[in-house]
């Protein structure tokens, strides 16, 4: 008996490149991975935030994935492996609803995971 997909299960994932010639590198690496079955890049937008004791500044580019549970720690530890920043935004945020027929489809272009060393 097949199992339903697990609607719950649909997460999305926030994090920001430093350009869109790496958001774009890490977001076809995730996805031929099935890491995640989509990734929106959004235009540039001005981070502010404190480091080393000091308030800094950057362009950075907004990347919000969408991902399932079962996947879910694979893609941190790929987003921070592929990331060059020491300390990188990554933020789970869990789905309460949405188009059934979509949300399926989240899940099923997760569900075959590749190896990720293959497709680097």
């Amino acid at each position: 008996m097949v199992s339903e997909p697990k609607h719950d299960d649909v997460l999305v994932v926030l994090t920001t490149a430093p350009d869109l010639l790496l958001a774009k590198r890490i977001a076809h690496l995730l996805i031929e991975e099935h890491l995640a079955a989509c990734i929106n890049l959004g235009t540039p937008v001005l981070s502010v935030y404190s480091w080393d004791g000091d308030v800094q500044a950057a362009e950075e580019i907004p990347m919000t994935i969408k991902t399932t549970r079962h996947v879910q720690e694979l893609l941190v530890q790929r987003l921070a492996e592929l990331h060059p920043y020491d300390v990188p935004e990554v933020i789970v945020l869990p789905v309460s609803g949405g188009y059934a027929p979509y949300l399926d489809w989240v899940v099923a272009a997760t569900s075959a995971i590749a190896d990720p060393k293959v497709a680097s």
